[in-house]
């Protein structure tokens, strides 16, 4: 068996912890069964998910990959509540969300998910604190803890005080992205959903957003994201490869190690070279 193959069927084998081994067995934060979304237009239809089985792992940083068109967003989308699946279930944090209704749903996600985007859209009428605190605040929390907490956040992403009263177009394109991760980080999701954070980012900008990410997955943030570069894919600690709506492969990395990167890097490429990317 060559090389290439043998790395493919590793990437077929689910570890029992995936992050790290030693560590206490993981809890499961997010599943689905028979997932599926149908979009119909112009009198036919289009499967874009089809069948899908997955479990996310409390501590998982799960990267979604596949070419154009594969289904990576929509199904980011449905396992955060922000799409219905056409048919299947999603249970997340013991809920089933099929089961609730428009404002459960609405409220579920307010206290459960956290979202990152290409576009950040930050509120342009109001400073970096403030739109921090607009989320925060959501939850009926008292605003002096939301505040602290906001302040904690924005100076671990290397937000200083003199950033906080700012507004979005004072900002460059990393500092309102990390704005935009404190943000979807307030309310303490159970996870962090991110759609190709880094893709309207530079090199050497991504790589900062990136570094946050990661160190909030050390701690413990749960983190599914969605992207199509390879440099990014790296930080997480599994990599699910999406094609035609169905998973085709799993590729576990373990715990990203920076020191590691050259061997990882490998690894990723013979994994996303077996899946035909």
């Amino acid at each position: 068996m060559t090389e290439l193959a043998q790395e493919a069927s590793r990437t077929r084998m689910r570890a029992a912890n995936p992050v790290e081994k030693g560590q206490a067995a993981r809890k499961t934060v997010l599943t689905t069964a028979k997932l599926c979304k149908t979009f119909s237009a112009g009198g036919t239809q289009q499967h874009v998910l089809k069948n899908l089985d997955i479990e996310i792992g409390s501590g998982d940083f799960t990267i979604i990959m596949g070419s154009s068109g594969s289904g990576k967003s929509t199904l980011l989308y449905a396992l955060s509540g922000m799409d219905k699946p056409t048919l299947g279930e999603i249970s997340f944090m013991g809920k089933e969300l099929s089961q609730l209704s428009a404002d459960q749903l609405a409220v579920f996600r307010r206290d459960h998910c956290g979202f990152v985007f290409q576009q950040i859209y930050l509120l342009d009428t109001m400073s970096v604190l403030d739109n921090v605190l607009a989320s925060g605040l959501l939850r009926n929390s008292g605003r002096k803890a939301v505040a602290a907490r906001a302040k904690e956040l924005l100076l671990r992403v290397g937000l200083g005080e003199g950033d906080w009263g700012k507004f979005p177009s004072q900002l460059s394109g990393g500092e309102a992205q990390r704005t935009g991760i404190v943000r979807a980080l307030i309310n303490q999701p159970a996870v962090l959903f991110a759609d190709e954070p880094t893709g309207a980012l530079n090199s050497s900008t991504s790589r900062g957003v990136l570094d946050v990410l990661t160190g909030f997955h050390r701690e413990g943030q749960s983190i599914v994201m969605v992207t199509h570069d390879v440099k990014t894919a790296l930080r997480g600690n599994r990599v699910l490869y999406l094609r035609d709506g169905i998973i085709h492969g799993e590729l576990l990395l373990g715990l990203y190690r920076e020191e590691e990167g050259r061997e990882r890097l490998n690894r990723l490429n013979a994994f996303l070279e077996s899946m035909g990317w």
